[in-house]
């Protein structure tokens, strides 16, 4: 028994073994939270999803229940920054780390990452500010330099992936016309339709991520102003972190 138990066991494995493994949802989700980006953007997700709610009017002002949410949100935008300390460095190493082929591209990478960057340091003081270990004196003065920071650093952001994008459908084209041919000839292309797939994959993440900035840069300009003038509207800016809020997280999901 013990030997047809061993060989039922090895016949098992593999079988096991020669079945291409997938990726587990635990495992995956495990890695995904992990990562401070994951759990910043499940924050993210939940703030604007109680803002939208609160924006929408959909409960009374008198309705207990809208207190609760309203601190709720208020809690979970304190924790937010918590999760930025530090990450400035990110934009320091990206910056270093740029392979640069012109005057424009140094000048739009030093625009977004340098943007960035900044926006993610003054964060670390806003949050000092709001825990009350600085005078709240400042914050003011420490938002309107963050909201500043952040449009310029989205500004040079979506520059630099629309050039990405030109590139890329640059690149698509050159393949389309060489599958094209090689179909016209009777010659099977498997390696470029590969890559063909891949590089559709590439362009519709940057195209993600261009509307993810233009998301994030709204709210940046809608804070500069102090929710004055038009595209300020609460709801409008709730949708639009919420939008930016499952972007960020389907990227991060995807690249676990």
């Amino acid at each position: 028994m013990d030997a047809k138990a061993s060989t039922v066991g090895s016949s098992q494995t593999a079988t096991a073994q020669s079945e291409p493994k997938g990726k587990d949802f635990l495992n995956h989700l495990e890695v995904y939270l992990a990562k401070r980006d994951g759990v910043d953007k499940l924050l993210k997700i939940s703030r604007y999803a109680t803002k939208i709610i609160l924006a929408s009017s959909v409960l009374p002002e008198t309705v207990p229940l809208t207190r609760q949410l309203k601190s709720f949100e208020s809690s979970v935008g304190l924790s937010r920054k918590a999760f930025r300390l530090g990450k400035f460095v990110q934009d320091v190493n990206a910056l270093r780390n740029s392979h640069l082929d012109s005057k424009e591209e140094i000048l739009l990478s030093v625009i977004a990452y340098g943007g960035e960057g900044l926006y993610y340091f003054v964060e670390q003081f806003i949050w000092l500010a709001k825990s009350g270990l600085i005078d709240a004196k400042h914050s003011r003065n420490l938002q309107k330099i963050s909201a500043w920071a952040e449009l310029i650093g989205y500004i040079g952001s979506i520059s630099l992936k629309l050039r990405d994008l030109k590139r890329i459908k640059e690149d698509e084209a050159c393949l389309n016309s060489s599958i094209e041919i090689a179909i016209s000839r009777g010659v099977g292309r498997t390696e470029e339709e590969e890559r063909r797939k891949k590089l559709r994959e590439k362009k519709l993440m940057k195209q993600l991520s261009v509307v993810q900035d233009i998301a994030d840069g709204l709210m940046a300009l809608a804070d500069i102003r102090d929710g004055k003038g038009r595209f300020t509207d609460p709801l409008l800016l709730s949708c639009a972190g919420l939008l930016s809020a499952l972007i960020s997280t389907h990227k991060n999901w995807v690249s676990c």
